[in-house]
């Protein structure tokens, strides 16, 4: 198994567990090139619809940014967004078209990087941890740039960020929170699936023990009626 198919495999338990019943309408904003949950959602009985610019090709998917693609599918029972939205250029618009894109009390579930609280001491339990085999991620790229740049880690992750444009996980928890009736908002673990074998609860009890700080963001909201005010 993959990181990637790991990562789902391990959100997909929380995204379902939010989902209104099927057959309901759901739309995945950054699928990615592999498709992220639709081949689930489908499997399940949902009528599914995944957008991504690198998106697979088929019916169930949009080549395309959320931002910019049409209304062909009509409004939806949920929306999930799994790491996406730091990487959006303009959060505000992306989510204001989430909210006009949900049904009245539709879902929103969100997986979220707060990148604010990667700090060094997360870094360095990390990198203790990368697999020696398999594919290298995103996380031997961060280690190897860090000591190839010969910076303090504050100083080589901030200017990361900033070259990224990265979204800060409480600004996009404030900016759901100002949209949605927060239903679950909690801080979690985010690395363990690419850090095989460490596990998630590995990850929980050297958070809950304080060697590193919990960096993944699960977020579920749901959309106030259209006269309901925000």
């Amino acid at each position: 198994m993959t990181a990637q198919q790991r990562w789902l495999s391990a959100q997909w338990r929380f995204v379902r567990s939010h989902l209104p019943t099927a057959p309901s309408r759901v739309l995945e904003i950054g699928c990615g090139p592999d498709g992220g949950f639709v081949p689930a959602l489908e499997q399940h009985g949902y009528t599914a619809t995944g957008i991504d610019p690198v998106a697979p090709a088929g019916p169930g998917y949009r080549q395309t940014t959320f931002e910019d693609h049409d209304d062909a599918t009509g409004p939806v029972d949920a929306v999930v967004a799994c790491t996406s939205l730091h990487h959006v250029g303009d959060l505000d618009r992306v989510l204001d078209r989430v909210a006009t894109t949900l049904v009245p009390g539709g879902v929103v579930i969100v997986v979220e990087w707060a990148c604010e609280t990667f700090d060094e001491a997360t870094a360095r339990w990390c990198f203790a941890r990368l697999p020696a085999t398999g594919e290298p991620g995103w996380l031997h790229d961060h280690r190897d740039r860090w000591q190839a740049s010969g910076c303090s880690w504050p100083t080589y992750f901030d200017a990361w960020t900033r070259d990224e444009h990265l979204h800060r996980g409480d600004a996009i928890r404030d900016a759901l929170q100002a949209r949605f009736t927060t239903r679950y908002s909690a801080r979690t673990p985010y690395f363990f699936p690419d850090l095989y074998p460490t596990t998630e609860a590995d990850e929980w009890a050297a958070a809950d023990g304080g060697e590193i700080r919990p960096t993944g963001i699960r977020y579920v909201g749901t959309a106030p009626s259209r006269a309901e005010p925000q």
